[in-house]
């Protein structure tokens, strides 16, 4: 029976899938767990699931997000050349004038 193998690195962190492990229980499961996956690196604790029990939904099952054009989110897609980066502009140049006149740029 093949396990697979979370592993959570630190307390209060995700456990992550780390590989898996051959078998007959649950028992010799989390002793090959502990010998192949917890050793190696720092290991807080350690989840073996049997492989048949875990689900899976794939991008055949249902769409997934990511489909959508969603550009509008991204502060690159808006516009900066209007009267607000004037104004940035304007407020950058004046703060470079009175860092001249104070004798510091």
């Amino acid at each position: 029976m093949i396990w697979e193998v979370f592993r959570q690195e630190k307390e209060g962190q995700y456990h992550t899938h780390c590989g898996n492990v051959h078998a007959p229980d649950r028992e010799m499961a989390k002793q090959f767990a502990a010998i192949q996956h917890g050793r190696r690196k720092p290991t807080n604790s350690l989840w073996v699931v049997p492989k048949d029990e875990i689900g899976e939904i794939d991008a055949e099952d249902v769409a997934f997000g990511g489909t959508t054009d969603k550009s509008y989110r991204w502060a690159t897609a808006y516009n900066t050349a209007g009267k607000d980066a004037r104004e940035v502009v304007e407020s950058e140049d004046e703060q470079a004038d009175a860092e001249k006149q104070r004798g510091e740029a």
